[in-house]
């Protein structure tokens, strides 16, 4: 579990419907940031159904989903949970927050 919190992007970087990715270098996880209609979500960048990279997969806005370009898993964005085969397992949903001009998230996994 990692106390501090990683840098992401300044706020004016990542506009609605718009993701970026960082990585926390206290726990070695993936991140990817979503900004939803304002709100902002965190998760792994990593599909649960098979180690990859989430962020390069397509974000739908629309739907609050991100697909993974592998084999076409799909989370929602929101929670992490998994929306259809060939994952079932949910995405870890980590914290988030807006603070000095900036995003932040963190692996709070324990």
């Amino acid at each position: 579990m990692s106390e501090a919190w990683t840098f992401v992007c300044a706020t004016g970087e990542l506009l609605p419907g718009e993701m970026k990715s960082a990585f926390d270098e206290v726990t070695g996880a993936g991140i990817v940031v979503f900004n939803h209609d304002g709100d902002l979500y965190a998760l792994e960048d990593l599909c649960s159904h098979e180690a990859f990279e989430l962020s390069a997969g397509e974000y739908d806005a629309g739907n609050a989903t991100i697909e993974c370009i592998l084999h076409g898993a799909k989370f929602d964005i929101r929670d992490g949970r998994a929306l259809c085969a060939p994952a079932y397992v949910p995405v870890a949903k980590f914290p988030v927050k807006v603070e000095h001009g900036g995003i932040w998230a963190r692996d709070d996994r324990g």
